[in-house]
């Protein structure tokens, strides 16, 4: 794995690379995963989607950075049952968030969030713009994602 994204957090701002990327890859994954696209056309149940994978993000990455339940469940204002379930993978988005992290692990995402979030500077021109290239074919899938929830919403 690169500098960029630390596995196992020390220290708040190491903490916060890794919520910051966990959370962006789930976005983008639930954006952009068909399966999804029903759950998130009621904007309530985007709140929610939004709000559950932050906690998720944030607790993962607290968890990571050995913190325990109670001290993560205070840091984040949230239940430890709540934190206990994400952490598991008992709720959608703790399955989604912990997937995120494995693909972290395996290098699969790595590179292009250090970029985007700024933690590693490109070596080349030329990959950054292989990597703005890769940003903005997912946020063409993640634009007809939504496209086809607005398309069913006015139907």
């Amino acid at each position: 794995m690169e500098e960029g994204i630390p596995l196992k957090p020390l220290g708040k701002e190491e903490i916060h690379k890794l919520e910051y990327s966990l959370l962006i890859s789930s976005l983008i994954e639930v954006v952009t995963d068909p399966k999804f696209v029903d759950q998130l056309r009621d904007p309530k149940d985007r709140l929610t989607w939004i709000d559950s994978i932050a906690t998720a993000a944030a607790a993962l990455a607290r968890d990571k950075a050995g913190m325990t339940l109670s001290e993560i469940a205070e840091d984040i204002g949230r239940t430890e049952a709540t934190i206990k379930k994400h952490l598991k993978g008992e709720t959608e988005a703790g399955k989604i968030v912990l997937e995120a992290y494995k693909k972290l692990e395996k290098g699969e995402i790595d590179n292009t969030l250090s970029l985007v979030l700024g933690l590693k500077k490109a070596e080349s021109m030329k990959e950054v713009v292989d990597k703005l290239e890769e940003i903005a074919k997912s946020l063409d899938e993640a634009s007809k994602s939504l496209r086809e929830v607005i398309d069913r919403l006015s139907k």
